[in-house]
């Protein structure tokens, strides 16, 4: 899962892109809301952290202006303060949920799968299709019972197929989705990515469709 971290404080910026990239996250990071607005309006992802407190536009400002934008991204307000105010403007300008610093990584991480969860209609941490069942929280999947060994990245497609199943998920919003700003995935390496996770998920009574033209389908058999 992609995730735009808007944080105009370095230190902390680094901390949290470094906790949520070992909990499986891909994150970029800005330190202003006006490139934000523009990252958000062509890039795909699945998430944004914001500050209210930023340099220029406030938090509260760019998310008035991606909802009056159409971009519908879940929005989770990080921030110092932790007046009744600030929250119910937050939340009633369009954000999503909203967390005050200083927190705990496993409750923003927690928070993070569910307001994922929430926009892809699945209000379970745990995934099944076929044989294979993915635990969300702990990143664990198996087959038939056993264990899956799957990469990262393989991971991630498995379950974005997962949570829209019976729909499709558009390639390049998958590639998108995996990569990061350093490290781009292309749609060449998704078809590579999906080729291996075809091979490993034989035998689970679920399929890998391609969709020409559009991308990809998770079928049972």
């Amino acid at each position: 899962m992609r995730i735009l971290l808007v944080e105009d404080d370095t230190l902390l910026a680094d901390s949290i892109r470094e906790g949520l990239e070992k909990g499986g996250f891909a994150v970029d990071h800005l330190n202003a809301a006006e490139p934000a607005v523009s990252a958000l309006g062509l890039t795909h992802y699945d998430l944004a952290i914001v500050d209210i407190g930023l340099p220029g536009m406030s938090g509260l400002d760019l998310i008035r202006l991606l909802r009056q934008r159409n971009i519908l991204v879940p929005v989770l307000i990080l921030t110092a303060r932790d007046g009744l105010d600030d929250r119910i403007s937050g939340l009633d300008l369009g954000a999503d949920d909203y967390m005050v610093k200083p927190f705990q990584l496993p409750e923003l991480q927690a928070r993070l799968r569910a307001l994922i969860r929430r926009s892809r209609s699945s209000a379970s941490s745990e995934l099944t299709a076929g044989a294979i069942r993915l635990d969300l929280a702990r990143r664990v999947a198996t087959t038939n019972g056993e264990d899956l060994d799957l990469t990262g990245r393989e991971w991630e497609i498995l379950q974005q197929l997962m949570l829209a199943m019976p729909n499709v998920v558009n390639k390049q919003k998958m590639a998108e989705s995996l990569s990061e700003w350093e490290n781009e995935i292309t749609a060449n390496a998704v078809e590579i990515y999906v080729s291996r996770l075809r091979h490993k998920i034989q035998g689970s009574g679920i399929e890998i469709r391609t969709i020409r033209g559009i991308g990809y389908r998770l079928d049972e058999r």
